[in-house]
């Protein structure tokens, strides 16, 4: 090879060692690394130790010394604890103040009182302006309202000192009015400006000049009244033109306060009333009151409650006109004529200049004042609904005179239910023209139907029309409601329904004064429903109920041909047949369901008519199994053969024991039987099922109530037949390896036997000696043991063998 090209070749060539070789350098050199590192850290330390020896102790001894305890944490902060001790030396200084005024200010005479009071007052009144030129705010408060306090305390030693014979109540109207005044001003100087105790107390004492001069002046209801409504008036002024602060909460306290007194005042007023007069006295302060809250909740900048405020003045303007025009009309139009003005505050609804707020609130209160009216009518509308229950008791007593009379069996009439009609068309036509947001409309359509319907509920009672013209109306009443069912919408359908369903139960119960009427009423109403139910989507509603009242029907028409209830019950299973008929051909419908349940619900019905007849209840049970069986034809409803089977039990049981039978294979063969045949098909189904589950059951339901009767019977037919049996049904398992035939019928077999063969093991007991059956049992006992005890010994082996293996 030429030099050229080996030179060339070797420049670009890698020499690697073998990889064993290789990670012998790397390990060392780890090592080498290693033993570096330590090297310098230890130098380092020494060098730190070097560099640092107080340290090191110090450290030393922190780490041999124990932590210091945490210093305890304040409880209060010093604002706290300032303000605390203020308020205490000022309530106490008032005390003092008191004390003094009260007791020792006899022992003085009327300059040293004058001088005493008034140089305190002075000094207590001058020091805040001292202390808040140094800061101290929360300290010239407390002094302040010390000063206050003296004051009043100033004004009644003047009433006892030198005006004792003046009225009290003027006085401290007078008294109240100048010191408001006076804590006005006092709060207003410039050098008092930043406290914030004056005007709001200013304005908790212009609470009362007025009351207390009502009071005193005029001493009657409508003055006092008036006096807290302006005064109210007055603080909702202060609520308006005040800024916020503890001065505006001041204002909306009293405005809230004295309006509230105020207008219970002119409520009851309005309502204890003797004429006009004082009626429209009443009723211009509730309309002075409900200026004031409309002023409030229309002028006043930043209230809250507005909406509030609209609402309770539109319910004060109702009040008023309403009690005004109660004075002049006859007692049961006292309401309708709240309601008429109520409906009438509707028309500042529309009012676009008025803020949102307010017409809201208006809609609000006239919607409030109409579903008062609505509560009024509510036990004109209970007492023709459930009145005619009271007729369950005497059912067919006779057809009364009117609409009124069927309602009113133990209920009394309502006073005044002449108007309820009136106020219930009003509010419908409110619902139904007024409204007209899209939100609302159709519930308020819904609303206005449901009130036509108890106008139109009521109204034959109130009428007195005749009784048949009652039930006339009723039935057309019921009529509308199902057809309107047929509507798509499903509010309005419900809703529907519901009065439909109300009017017919409504209906049935007026219905029971008369026996015709009755038969008459539940053929239409079993008709209407099943109608109802063809093409409609509330066939899982109407449907049910065409089945109960085609039963109602069927037990009315057999206490009219005067039958039995236990003959009775035979027209009512055409029921329950006629519904196991519909639900098979409704299939999946929503309304099979329903069906079924009614159905069931009607055959156990049709049960407790028979019960005291056992032939009867015997045919009811074998006609309602037949309904069970065809009901069980249906794949979905296979499991109802086993109630079907039930039936056909209870009732072959029933018929034995009306004849009388006792002889207890006559009751569990007809069990065992279809026990068997059902156990033969699962095994024939499922070869894997046990013998127990499938023949068990049969088997046991005759074989352990006639091993019972055997035992306890003298003869030899029923042991030796049942010895027979037990023999078959042994070797029936053991010729096709079934245990539960094999195990059953053995025992059985056994214990026969043991039966037949007792006597005979008594006289060989008897002909044995006494250590025998001593001898006998201990022989048993023995072999028992050995048994035992060779098992024992088989498992230690196997164990043996085990750990062997292991």
């Amino acid at each position: 090879m030429p030099g050229e090209v080996t030179r060339t070749t070797l420049r670009f060539m890698t020499h690697l060692p073998p990889p064993a070789e290789e990670l012998r350098l790397l390990d060392a050199e780890l090592w080498q690394l290693d033993a570096r590192r330590a090297q310098l850290l230890t130098r380092r330390a020494w060098l730190i130790a070097a560099l640092h020896p107080t340290g090191q102790q110090s450290r030393a001894q922190a780490a041999t010394q124990p932590p210091p305890t945490a210093a305890p944490r304040p409880e209060t902060t010093a604002p706290s604890v300032q303000n605390v001790l203020l308020v205490l030396g000022g309530v106490l200084l008032t005390l003092a103040a008191a004390v003094f005024t009260l007791v020792s200010w006899g022992h003085m005479g009327i300059a040293g009182r004058a001088l005493v009071l008034g140089a305190v007052t002075l000094a207590t009144l001058a020091a805040p302006v001292a202390l808040l030129k140094r800061g101290l705010l929360s300290t010239a408060e407390s002094v302040a309202g010390l000063g206050l306090a003296l004051t009043v305390l100033d004004a009644y030693a003047l009433h006892a000192a030198a005006l004792a014979g003046t009225d009290g109540t003027a006085y401290a109207a007078a008294a109240s009015a100048v010191l408001a005044a006076i804590w006005t001003a006092y709060g207003l100087l410039p050098v008092t400006a930043a406290l914030r105790l004056p005007l709001p107390s200013a304005l908790a004492a212009a609470q009362f000049p007025l009351l207390l001069w009502a009071l005193s002046a005029a001493p009657g209801p409508y003055a006092i009244t008036a006096a807290l409504l302006v005064t109210a008036g007055l603080d909702a002024v202060a609520v308006v033109r005040l800024p916020a602060g503890a001065v505006r909460v001041t204002a909306v306290v009293g405005a809230y306060g004295m309006g509230g007194w105020g207008v219970l005042g002119a409520g009851w007023l309005s309502l204890t009333a003797d004429g006009p007069g004082d009626a429209s006295r009443a009723g211009a302060l509730l309309v002075l009151a409900a200026a004031i809250a409309l002023g409030a909740a229309w002028r006043g900048p930043g209230v809250q409650h507005a909406l509030g405020l609209a609402i309770t003045s539109g319910l004060l303007v109702v009040g008023a006109l309403g009690g005004v025009a109660r004075s002049g009309v006859p007692s049961e139009w006292a309401v309708p004529v709240h309601l008429a003005v109520g409906i009438a505050l509707l028309g500042a609804v529309r009012a676009e200049s008025l803020p949102g707020a307010i017409r809201r609130g208006f809609a609000w209160a006239s919607g409030a004042v109409q579903a008062l009216a609505v509560l009024w009518t509510l036990p004109v509308v209970a007492v023709v609904l459930l009145g005619p229950a009271g007729r369950l008791g005497r059912v067919w007593s006779g057809a009364p005179s009117d609409a009124r009379a069927a309602v009113i069996v133990e209920a009394p009439w309502p006073p005044d239910a002449v108007v309820a009609p009136v106020m219930l068309v009003a509010v419908a036509a409110v619902l139904a023209l007024a409204i007209r947001a899209e939100v609302w409309r159709p519930r308020a359509r819904l609303g206005a139907l449901g009130l036509l319907w108890a106008t139109a509920l009521i109204l034959p009672a109130i009428l007195e029309v005749p009784y048949a013209a009652g039930m006339l109306a009723l039935g057309v009443m019921t009529t509308a409601a199902l057809y309107a069912c047929r509507i798509p919408a499903s509010a309005a359908q419900v809703t529907a329904l519901v009065l439909a369903l109300v009017t017919a139960v409504s209906l049935t119960l007026v219905s029971l004064a008369s026996q015709s009427a009755t038969l008459v009423v539940l053929s239409v109403l079993t008709v209407l429903f099943a109608a109802a139910s063809w093409r409609s989507g509330v066939a899982p509603f109407t449907a049910p109920a065409a089945l109960v009242y085609a039963a109602a029907l069927a037990t009315a028409s057999g206490a009219a041909a005067h039958w039995p209830p236990t003959r009775t019950a035979l027209l009512v299973l055409v029921v329950p047949a006629v519904a196991a008929l519909l639900a098979a051909r409704l299939g999946a419908s929503r309304a099979t369901v329903p069906v079924e349940a009614v159905g069931t619900a009607l055959g156990l019905f049709a049960v407790v008519l028979a019960v005291t007849d056992p032939p009867m209840l015997a045919l009811v049970l074998a006609l309602c199994g037949v309904i069970a069986a065809g009901t069980a034809l249906r794949a979905e409803r296979r499991p109802v053969g086993y109630a079907a089977t039930a039936l056909f039990v209870l009732a072959a049981w029933v018929r034995l024991a009306a004849w009388d039978v006792g002889t207890p294979e006559a009751y569990t063969l007809p069990v065992t039987v279809p026990a068997l045949l059902v156990g033969a098909l699962r095994r024939r189904r499922d070869p894997q099922a046990s013998s127990w589950t499938a023949y068990g059951p049969g088997l046991a339901a005759t074989l352990v109530p006639s091993l019972v009767a055997a035992w306890a019977d003298p003869h030899w037919t029923r042991p030796l037949l049942l010895g027979t049996a037990a023999l078959l049904v042994t070797l029936l398992g053991a010729r096709h390896h079934l245990r539960a035939p094999l195990v059953l019928g053995g025992w059985v077999l056994a214990l026969v036997t043991l039966h037949e063969l007792a006597p005979y093991v008594v006289q060989v007991t008897g002909a044995l000696p006494r250590w025998a059956p001593p001898a006998l049992a201990g022989l048993l006992l023995l072999a028992l043991g050995a048994t035992y005890e060779q098992r024992i010994r088989d498992v230690r082996r196997v164990r043996e063998a085990l750990g062997r293996m292991n």
